[in-house]
Formats: C-alpha cells, structure tokens, sequence
C-alpha cells in the first residue's frame, strides 16, 4: 500500500514514474544524489520533472536522506542483504542489487505503471520525453549505438530505460523472457555517457557515468559533466550552434 501510494503521488496523468535506486554510499551530502537532483535543476525544462521522482532507497540510512531531500521515496528492504556500501560493477552484491531492482521494476508494472528507470549517476539537462514514444513497449540506452535503434548488436546499457506497462514487459521482469517483445535503442547522440560521448551539446539530453568505475571518479567527472553544461547554457544562440559543429569533444570528462 505504500508503494501505490507513493507511485501515484509521483505519477503523470499517463500513469509514467521516474524511478531511481539510491543506496547509502550514493546519499552522502555532496555525493551522487546530490549531483542528480541538482542537474534537473540546472536542465533546459526539466526541474518539473523532479514532480514525478521516485527514489527507491535500498537501506535505511538512504532512505532518511531522501526524505530530507525529496518529497517523493520509498524504501525497498530486502532481508538478510546489505546494500548500504558501494556495489562495484559485476561483483556479487552489485548482481543482488540489480535482481531485486528487477523484481521490484515487475512490481511497478504489475500496478500498471509506465516507468522511466535511470541510474543515480546519470545527468539529466533536457525533458527527453520528446524522445520517447508511447508506443514504445522497452527502450534501453546504450554504450556503443551503432546508428539503427532496431539492432540488437547494439551495446545495452540497463541504467536507463523506459518501459510500458503491458502483459508482454510484464512476462518479461518477470521471466527474462517474453514473446513478441519489441526493443528500441537510444541514440548515444541523445543518451549520452563516458563510453560514447555526445559530440554535439545542442541535441543531449542525458550524460551517464558508465565506464567509469569507483564513487570518486564517478563524482570528479560529473561534476565536470555539470560545469560543462552551465558553460554552454551561458553561450549566447550563436555560440552554442558553433559549438555543436566543433569536431572538438564538449566535455571535460571523463578524465
């Protein structure tokens, strides 16, 4: 009951959430969260997405900070599991962390919520809904886009992802597998991370740490990621066009 009560706090009118996990190591002040919240606030039309925000703590320590900081959380426990320190990409409570995200993602569309997912160390700087088609069952960024968004040799990247609620992405939470599911990929151009940066600052919309591994190098480069996006907003129009045709990369990171 608290979770459908805080879905539909945080809801659109089309029944769409953001939804972000948060876990002790990322809720420091001056840490992950505080970088995430602060780059909707920062994005071209993008502070009133903060409205339909879930953070979805994974211990309690996370969970307290929330709620010093947003109006909209929710505490995922999960018993006989620590999530509080940092979980390193791959090790075996990063896997258990990214299971229970997955069982808990099946529940959210169970209630019939459409879901845009995004991993706290992504920047958000423009509304990227104007990317995302309602008709869309599963899309999922990337880390190597290859220019067809109907490829599947394209390099996934689970950290983002909007997905619909139907009986097909249901199945598919649910068992990993589903028939007749359709999978659209994001353009790196658009979705931007550290493996394959944006080149052009007038189309991006998110800029992810993936490749990088470790809070602190995580949190060194998105704060780069942040003084790079204040820097090209303060661009005159003209400036900002020239900058979208250097050949030159806009970003200082990752260093």
């Amino acid at each position: 009951m608290e979770l459908v009560k805080v879905l539909r706090n945080a809801s659109m009118p089309d029944r769409t959430v953001i939804l972000t996990t948060l876990n002790d190591a990322w809720a420091e002040t001056g840490s992950v969260i505080d970088l995430f919240l602060g780059s909707f606030r920062i994005g071209e039309d993008t502070k009133k997405l903060l409205n339909h925000l879930v953070i979805v703590a994974m211990d309690e320590k996370a969970h307290s900070r929330c709620i010093s900081i947003h109006p909209h959380c929710y505490f995922l426990s999960t018993a006989g599991v620590n999530f509080t320190a940092e979980k390193r990409f791959m090790t075996p409570d990063y896997l258990k962390l990214m299971w229970r995200r997955i069982e808990f993602l099946g529940k959210v569309l169970e209630l019939g919520y459409n879901f845009v997912f995004t991993d706290a160390d992504i920047m958000w700087f423009r509304d990227l809904f104007r990317h995302l088609n309602a008709a869309d069952q599963l899309v999922i960024a990337c880390d190597h886009y290859t220019g067809d968004a109907n490829d599947h040799n394209n390099r996934a990247n689970g950290g983002f992802n909007y997905v619909k609620a139907n009986a097909i992405t249901l199945e598919f939470y649910k068992a990993v597998n589903a028939m007749g599911l359709s999978i659209k990929y994001l353009d790196t151009a658009y979705f931007s991370g550290f493996c394959e940066p944006s080149k052009d600052m007038n189309k991006v919309s998110t800029m992810h740490a993936n490749c990088c591994v470790g809070i602190e190098n995580k949190l060194q480069d998105l704060r780069l990621v942040l003084d790079n996006w204040k820097n090209f907003t303060a661009l005159s129009p003209e400036d900002k066009i020239l900058k979208g045709t250097s050949k030159t990369s806009p970003w200082s990171a990752p260093d």
